[in-house]
């Protein structure tokens, strides 16, 4: 990202479809750059007003209950949120008629100026932007630190339009986001690996891998394409990239990028080999988070950040909320908060990061697909399993036979059971490996209650 790319909105309809937090933003920016916005969501009119509030309402055309037709009629450009997919019909026949269809990502970069860094990856996104925005903040810079896991890239741009300027800009993005990208060019993008999910929105793994690879599109050899090499996926595509690569590994030495070496984290991304810092000074657990820490040595090298700054960064962070959070220890039992593990491969690393006996608290809704690997997993570390939500019954027959599994009706019933059935030494692990959207507003709504259950317990 460098100079802004114009976007000519002033007078223009502009439909938003979609009112969560980066629909909300795109209705703020657009009223900004002076468009005459439109609304749709399936939420009534009512819900509708109070999502609005503050947002100049009485200047919207505000369209509920899902009525996506009016509000799309007569659009020159069409924002689309990332939760709404682009096979809905009335935005296939608006994209028919030639009309544009872009998401709030693409809306917010073409106001901003400065350094882009964006990372996504089917797990540990959140966890590696967070811990670049800390690092890069040690090292005496003034980062941006947003998109898909809190305060929408749209935010920003508002921002900027009234003189707000940062160092970097760094944004998680999703591959729902990728999808309506057009001119999106990071300055350093990554991708942290590439694992079955939401295969309830595309036909086939190759599909979803195809959405996040977007993420190097526009870049150009001035750029950097920072890669998990120990993803066969990412390792096949590399080669057709025009950013220059740099990638990381845990299992082999990498010319030029960051790898492991015994207990050490070691950079070759400047000329010369660096040791970062110890493995084993990390606070975060788990082989996924080593390959998070080299995915943040790595941006955080190319950069400029000293090797000695990156790696007081990489030993000082604590991880974040509802990602294998310890929520405390009762009579010798650990209650952790993984309600991010909204996918089978995010629940295997949980499980392999914890020592057994572990009770295990799973389900949701499914995002279609398998769950490759979970049995054997649960066979080796779980004593106990209790299911919960629509995928219950489907979880019961992937792990019949392989340990006891209890089906309960709530979560507070599943932290109740959990709380009966463990002894001192064990772990209760909330790790679903499916959706929230079943029981629960979001992750974050089904990880704090989660944390109220826990704390509730005699």
């Amino acid at each position: 990202m460098g100079e802004r790319t114009s976007v000519e909105v002033a007078g223009k309809r502009v439909a938003v479809i979609g009112l969560g937090r980066s629909g909300v933003a795109a209705v703020r920016l657009l009223g900004e750059l002076g468009a005459r916005v439109a609304v749709a969501d399936q939420k009534p009119l009512a819900e509708l007003a109070a999502v609005l509030e503050g947002l100049r309402a009485g200047d919207l055309e505000v369209h509920g209950s899902g009525a996506y037709e009016p509000a799309l009629r007569g659009a020159d450009l069409v924002v689309v949120s990332p939760g709404v997919p682009l096979t809905l019909e009335p935005l296939r026949r608006a994209r028919a008629a030639g009309v544009r269809v872009i998401g709030e990502l693409e809306l917010a970069t073409r106001c901003l100026t400065g350094k882009l860094i964006a990372v996504t990856g089917t797990n540990g996104k959140s966890t590696t932007v967070t811990w670049i925005g800390e690092v890069l903040q040690r090292a005496g810079y003034e980062p941006f630190v947003g998109g898909n896991l809190g305060t929408p890239l749209a935010e920003a741009a508002y921002a900027a339009l009234h003189g707000r300027r940062w160092d970097f800009v760094v944004v998680e993005v999703s591959s729902f986001q990728l999808e309506t990208i057009e001119t999106f060019h990071p300055w350093i993008g990554a991708i942290l690996n590439v694992t079955p999910d939401h295969l309830d929105r595309y036909p086939s793994m190759e599909a979803y891998a195809a959405a996040k690879l977007r993420m190097f599109e526009n870049q150009t050899a001035k750029d950097y394409a920072v890669l998990n090499a120990d993803d066969p996926r990412l390792a096949r595509a590399a080669d057709g990239f025009a950013g220059t690569r740099v990638l990381f590994s845990r299992t082999r030495a990498i010319e030029r990028g960051v790898f492991v070496e015994g207990d050490a984290i070691i950079s070759t991304v400047r000329d010369g080999y660096e040791e970062v810092c110890r493995v084993s000074a990390l606070q975060v657990r788990g082989p996924h988070n080593v390959e998070n820490a080299m995915a943040v040595a790595a941006l955080a090298t190319l950069v400029g950040c000293p090797i000695a700054t990156i790696g007081q960064g990489l030993r000082a962070f604590r991880g974040l909320e509802h990602v294998m959070e310890v929520v405390r220890v009762q009579r010798g039992v650990a209650y952790i908060n993984d309600s991010k593990g909204t996918n089978v491969d995010a629940t295997i690393k949980a499980l392999e990061s914890l020592p057994a006996p572990i009770i295990l608290i799973a389900g949701g809704r499914e995002k279609g697909g398998a769950y490759p690997g979970l049995a054997e997993v649960v066979r080796r570390k779980a004593k106990q399993v209790i299911l919960l939500g629509e995928a219950r019954a489907r979880l019961r027959e992937v792990l019949a036979g392989v340990c006891p599994v209890t089906e309960v009706g709530s979560l507070a019933e599943a932290v109740r059971t959990a709380a009966a059935l463990a002894a001192p030494g064990d772990t209760v692990l909330l790790s679903p490996a499916c959706a929230s959207f079943d029981m629960f507003v979001d992750y974050r709504d089904r990880g704090r209650r989660f944390k109220e259950y826990v704390h509730e317990l005699g």
